[in-house]
Order: C-alpha cells, then sequence, then structure tokens
C-alpha cells in the first residue's frame, strides 16, 4: 500500500486539528508564547488523540524522505499545533533519518523557530541521529559556534538523552563555546545540559562549573545546581 501524497496527509492532519479548536483555550496558548504564533487551542492529549489514528495508520516503517515532507507541509501552516504535530511524528520516526536528511532537519530547527519546536528535534531526533551516525557529531560541534541561535541550542542539548553515554569532551567544549553567549536560551539550555548531566556525573557537573566560575552565568549555574 503505497503512502498519501504529502501535503495531502498533512493537510487531512490539520483537518483533524481544527476539529478540536477552542478559541477560548488559543488566546492564552499565544499569549504564553509571546504572540510568536496562531493557536487552534488544543492541549497536548487532546492533539496527539486527535491524529494518533492517523499516525497509527502509517506502519512502522514510513519512507524518510516522505515524513520530512510531511512535516515541511505542516510547518508551512500558521497554526503552531500543526508543527508540533510534525515534531511528534520526527520523533516517533526518529530511527529512520539517515546523515542526509540532517540539512532538512536544520531547515526545520530554524524555521519558525522557538525553543517547543527546537528541544524535541535536538533531544529526540538529533540525538538518536548522531549516535547511528558518529560522522555528524563534527557538524554538531560546529553548530555550538553556528550564527543562528537555534543551532547552538541543538549543539548544546543534542546529548541530553545519552545518561553514561555522553561524551564529556564534546559537552564540555560546546558548553564552554558559549560561555560569553548573553542569550537567555543559550543559558537556559547550558543549564539544562548540566543539570541533566549531573543525574549521571553530579561530580564532573560541579568540576565543570568550578572551573568556570568567573564565566558561567547565573542563570546557567542555578539551572544546573537545581538537583545538587
Amino acid at each position: 500500500m503505497s503512502s498519501p501524497l504529502p501535503e495531502q496527509f498533512a493537510t487531512d492532519l490539520r483537518l483533524l486539528l481544527a476539529a478540536q479548536a477552542d478559541p477560548a483555550r488559543a488566546a492564552p496558548m499565544a499569549a504564553y508564547m509571546k504572540q510568536r504564533f496562531a493557536f487552534f487551542g488544543i492541549p497536548t492529549p487532546a492533539r496527539r488523540a486527535a491524529v494518533k489514528p492517523a499516525f497509527a495508520s502509517l506502519g512502522k516503517a514510513p519512507e524518510a524522505d516522505w515524513l520530512l515532507a510531511v512535516a515541511e507541509a505542516l510547518w508551512a501552516f500558521d497554526e503552531r499545533e500543526c508543527q508540533y504535530v510534525a515534531v511528534d511524528l520526527l520523533v516517533k520516526f526518529a530511527a529512520r533519518f539517515e546523515t542526509r536528511h540532517e540539512p532538512q532537519l536544520a531547515a526545520l530547527v530554524r524555521a519558525k523557530a522557538w525553543w517547543d519546536s527546537v528541544d524535541l528535534l535536538a533531544a529526540h531526533v538529533y540525538g538518536g541521529l548522531c549516535r547511528r551516525a558518529p560522522s555528524l557529531r563534527v557538524r554538531l560541534d560546529a553548530y555550538a559556534t553556528h550564527e543562528d541561535m537555534w543551532l547552538r541550542r541543538v549543539a548544546i542539548l543534542h546529548q541530553l538523552m545519552y545518561a553514561g553515554e555522553t561524551d564529556r569532551a564534546r559537552l564540555a567544549a560546546i558548553l564552554s563555546a558559549n560561555l560569553d553567549q548573553p542569550d537567555f536560551f543559550i543559558r537556559k539550555a547550558m543549564g539544562w545540559a548540566l543539570r541533566q548531566f549531573a543525574r549521571t556525573d553530579p561530580d564532573w557537573v560541579r568540576e565543570w562549573l568550578a572551573a568556570h566560575a568567573d564565566q558561567v552565568s547565573g542563570l546557567t549555574r542555578r539551572e544546573a545546581l537545581k538537583r545538587l
């Protein structure tokens, strides 16, 4: 059985979301996101329930190129829930992606960028991809100093779920490369990466913070120490 056209599948997903629209919820959701996006006003559980049958219809191994085409079509819609569905789709089938797909993933990171889309792509899509394709780690290391803040955030967070497999040297280099960054989202991400890794190696985190005591921001330090 062949897959439907990506644009049609994306349109059908949007129609499922539109049927669940709640204008009373949409306004506060848009306000929470600083009015950057329009919203249908659908809570996450209801959103995921609405598209679950459509996701299930894809089976276990839809083609990666098709998945990305669907995500790109969903990214083109105004309502933010469409991007959330795209991210859920990419995360669900993250194992399908290969090195050649990284430029398209990076384009999605940069388009309509905000933490609510970037973080899941970083931890669950990029994280798995870099595990499967170690050659990509050089590109992620380069993203640590990229002019685009959101690609920097991907570099900082892509090892978030690695626990004991975290490459400490790479994490240290990526964090150190961003010590002079004033942006809230970079400093917050650095603290989150350290806080998460403190679950695995709290001594390493303490030592890194001590070694950079004169450079690390208060925000990063507070985030890093929340569980220490």
